[in-house]
Formats: structure tokens, sequence, C-alpha cells
């Protein structure tokens, strides 16, 4: 028979309840009690019922998060911190890609129902595209416990996210700043246009009607997937067919990423020939040659937000949706090339 919690606490000569609050992490043990419970577990080699867990409260302890793309470098950060914060919070976390595919937020939203899992975050590129259309509007089922990050524009449910207008407008009011004039951006809306393609744009247009400059749009390059391989090929097509621009504003750093390798094979010096920004502040981008200019917010207080709103959700369904923005802040590297001072939205200078 597989091990008991009561045979955890015998073995470790302690009460079952310490037991639990060593495997959930929700109260705190003393570290020689938590050691000798931890010893006694490998010991046992315990493993949770979750299922009988779930039969007698209700809940698992698990929760799935959902993302448009693992193979990015802001997904595999914003996994680990969801991974992290999920397990200081006493949850398994799954995580899975959706591909931007309806069928399969249906199928984690079925599990939700049947309580295989107690809550979602889930990271819709549009509303549209989303099984979160099912649900908008009145008369529809009630959503499980869900929480929204990204750019999609609902009041069904929770959601945080970054003000994508505001921050592109700062980064695009930067690179102004630096006397950079023909801006072209990376990620412009393509065909299937997502939240933050739109946003993102509408931002950097509002940027340069405030400085006066005129909008060209043969400056918006849109690229039907926000990979570093399809922005590459995109930009190498503006390229092959127009002159270099003053700077490149991509909208994600694995775009910008990309953009920096193909201009480094084209003999392009970054910045003095152009200037190369990104979004989201992701570690290689810190670590590039030069390194690059980005958008960037607490990711780590992000998730935080996020969970703290799943767990809300969860203990009280009926409370009415909130909304979360997280404060941004544009980080000035060698990639543009100066150490321009800028004012955010919330009044603080841009770091360096």
């Amino acid at each position: 028979m597989r091990p008991t919690v009561k045979d955890v606490a015998t073995r470790a000569g302690v009460s079952p309840k310490t037991v639990s609050n060593v495997i959930h992490g929700r109260v705190f043990v003393r570290p020689e009690t938590r050691e000798r419970v931890e010893r006694a577990l490998a010991e046992l080699d315990y493993v949770p019922n979750l299922v009988a867990r779930g039969l007698r409260s209700g809940r698992y302890g698990l929760i799935a998060l959902a993302l448009p793309d693992l193979s990015t470098a802001y997904s595999a950060e914003l996994a680990h911190h969801f991974v992290e914060e999920g397990h200081a919070r006493g949850w398994g976390v799954q995580v899975e890609e959706t591909a931007a595919e309806p069928r399969r937020e249906r199928e984690l939203l079925s599990r939700a129902r049947s309580q295989l899992v107690d809550g979602l975050v889930l990271n819709p590129v549009s509303i549209e595209d989303s099984v979160l259309a099912d649900h908008v509007g009145l008369g529809r089922a009630p959503l499980p416990p869900t929480v929204l990050i990204g750019e999609v524009e609902q009041d069904r449910t929770d959601q945080v996210g970054v003000d994508s207008v505001a921050a592109a407008r700062d980064m695009t009011a930067h690179l102004l700043a630096a006397g950079r004039r023909r801006i072209a951006v990376v990620g412009a809306p393509a065909p299937d246009e997502t939240a933050a393609a739109r946003q993102r744009t509408e931002g950097f247009r509002q940027a340069l009607a405030a400085a006066g400059v005129p909008h060209d749009p043969a400056l918006e390059v849109a690229v039907p997937a926000w990979t570093t391989e399809a922005a590459v090929a995109a930009v190498a097509a503006f390229l092959d067919r127009a002159p270099l621009p003053d700077a490149f504003f991509c909208f994600t750093d694995s775009m910008a990423l990309g953009v920096l390798g193909l201009l480094w094979q084209r003999g392009v010096r970054v910045p003095e020939d152009v200037a190369v920004a990104g979004f989201d502040d992701v570690a290689p981008g810190r670590y590039a040659v030069p390194p690059l200019t980005t958008v960037s917010f607490d990711l780590r207080g992000f998730v935080a937000t996020t969970l703290d709103l799943l767990g809300e959700r969860i203990e009280d369904r009926d409370r009415a949706p909130r909304r979360v923005v997280v404060p941004h802040h544009v980080v000035v590297r060698a990639s543009t090339g100066g150490r321009a001072a800028l004012a955010h939205v919330d009044g603080r200078p841009a770091a360096v």
C-alpha cells in the first residue's frame, strides 16, 4: 500500500498537520522540523494522492498555464516564474502550448470544469481566436476560475497585462529623442491580427503624431508569427526593397535578436548605421552584442499578481472581474546608442 501522511508523520515524529504544512508550503515550519519531514517523505517515497485530496476538498492543487508559443525566450522565462510562484503557493503547474488554437484552450477549459485542475491562466493572442469568445456576452456558461494575461480586450474575467499602447509609445519617443526619424516597426498586424500587434502599432503611431513625424505605412513590417525566424525573413525582404531606416523597433526581444543577427550578416553596424530596440527584457537581450534596448517590466511580479488573482477567483467565483496593469519602463542599452532619459507612465526616468 502507498504510504500515507500518517506514516510520514510517525516516521518524522511530528503531527500529520505538520507534514501537510511542509508538503503545501503555506505555513512556516521550523527548518529542523522541515528537514525531518522531507527526509521521511524521501525514505517512504511518499506521493500525494491528488484524487483523494480532490474528493475531500474539491481541490487538486494543480493549475494549468496555456501560452501560445513555448519556444520563445519570453515564454520560457514566464513559465519558469509561474512554476516557481505556483509551487510557493502549493500548486503544481501544468504547462500547455496552444499555438493560438482554440481547441487546445477548450480542452483545458473542459479539464477545469471537470475539476481536474483548480484554475487556468490563459494567454490568448486575440479574443476572436480564443475559447473566451464563447463566453463573452450574456447568457453564456460561467467560466471556471480563469485569469487572462496579455493584451486581449475583455471584461469577462480577471486579467493582468502591460499597457502595450503606452509602452510602444514610450519606446518610439525614446528613438525619436535619440534623433531616429525613419523608424520601422517589426511585428505590425499581419492578416491574422493579434491584440498585441494592434496595440503596439497604435502606440508607435501616437508617438509619431505627437512628434510631428509623418506616418509611413511602408515602415510597418508585418510578421505572420512573432518568431525569430519569421522576423528575420520579413526584415530581409524589407531591406531588399527599401532603404535602411534609422531604427528598427521590434515588438518582442526574440524578433529583435534575430534582426541584430541579420544586420550583422549584412555588414550593417548597430547602433551607428541603425538602432534596434525590443520589448520584454528577456535575459538573452541583456547579453547581446550590442546589448538590447527594450521595454521592461517586473516579470516575477507580473506572475505573482496573476496567481494572487487566480487564488482569489478560486475562493470567490462570483466577485467582479479585475484588470491589473503592471508598470513598465524603457531600459536604454547600447543598441540604440544613447543614455537618453525618458518620462514614463509611472513618472520614473528610463533605466540605464
